[in-house]
């Protein structure tokens, strides 16, 4: 996957959804020709969808703005002081909308992996590594989202 997207974290994440498509929509009734032809689908039209979302997100980079004219802000931003709840909700709000679930109920909720992954109807092993890189995740977004 990582020869296709060229990008770690976005080889992780289109895997990631995936296993997750395979989990949710594999029927056992299936022939393995048509479950071969159905994996190559779902994995074809995952990877296209990946590459639409990062095109219609690269319309609005920096480097377009900067390139139509964009002379950047003109006065300093407010210094914003968050309490530490108003941080916790800001990065949540950061993060896609799983990695946000599933932070909320394991934090938040304070809830075992085993009753996130009965609510979100995903196994436990992948509730664990969603909470992993989703504590990753918001991690190295937590810089840019608060500028320290």
């Amino acid at each position: 996957m990582f020869q296709i997207v060229k990008n770690h974290h976005d080889a992780e994440d289109v895997t990631s959804t995936i296993l997750l498509k395979v989990v949710s929509g594999m029927d056992n009734t299936r022939g393995s020709v048509e479950v071969n032809f159905w994996l190559f689908q779902l994995t074809r039209t995952t990877i296209a969808d990946h590459w639409r979302t990062r095109a219609r997100n690269s319309a609005y980079s920096f480097e377009a703005l900067l390139n139509s004219g964009w002379q950047g802000p003109t006065e300093e931003p407010p210094s914003v002081n968050y309490s530490a709840a108003e941080r916790v909700q800001v990065l949540l709000q950061a993060l896609p909308v799983q990695y946000r679930e599933v932070l909320t109920y394991r934090f938040l909720l304070n809830l075992s992996i085993r009753e996130t992954a009965r609510r979100m109807g995903l196994t436990v092993a992948t509730v664990k590594v969603m909470q992993f890189r989703a504590l990753k995740r918001a991690a190295d977004l937590a810089p840019t989202v608060f500028g320290s």
